[in-house]
């Protein structure tokens, strides 16, 4: 099989996985809302969506199109932090339970979660957003993808922080 094909099927899976993930955001959202759930800073969303589909098709396109010459070195160690990105925001959905859905949802009244990941880290979830952002595209060498997705995502991630940080400081800390 060529790198080419196995950087697809790689992205297939990917993309299967963002799937599984918007049926839960949807779910839990639907429960966050019936426990008196607000949403913040919705305007940012569109945005993120629109560069997180444009992280796999660009992958996939440059990697088709310009066809780079894979290195097996930085396509292993890379594909090494994709799976470990993965791992860490499944870690973060699995941590936040319910409460965990694609947008800024807090219910008032539920302290602030600071165990798992969260235990070192304010925002884990956006750790794995941004090492995948740069490692998924790099496994079949697709620097540009990588590029720019990195920079876009900053932009979006500064309003997005600002905005989550805003819903969270409304909660109660978590003995």
């Amino acid at each position: 099989m060529s790198g080419y094909i196995a950087f697809s099927i790689l992205l297939l899976f990917v993309s299967f996985e963002r799937i599984a993930e918007l049926v839960i955001s949807k779910r839990n959202l639907r429960w966050s809302f019936n426990q008196g759930g607000i949403e913040y800073g919705r305007s940012h969303y569109k945005y993120m969506v629109v560069i997180h589909i444009g992280l796999l098709a660009g992958s996939l396109i440059e990697v088709w199109v310009v066809r780079p010459e894979l290195q097996p070195l930085l396509s292993w160690g890379m594909f090494a932090l994709a799976v470990g990105s993965q791992a860490l925001r499944w870690w973060c959905i699995s941590t936040l339970g319910q409460r965990w859905n694609t947008l800024v949802v807090i219910i008032p009244g539920l302290p602030v979660i600071s165990n798992g990941p969260y235990r070192w880290f304010k925002h884990p979830n956006y750790l794995a957003v941004v090492v995948e952002g740069f490692a998924l595209p790099l496994v079949g060498f697709a620097w540009r993808t990588a590029l720019i997705f990195t920079m876009l995502n900053a932009g979006v991630l500064m309003f997005r922080l600002r905005s989550e940080n805003s819903a969270l400081a409304t909660l109660p800390i978590a003995p």
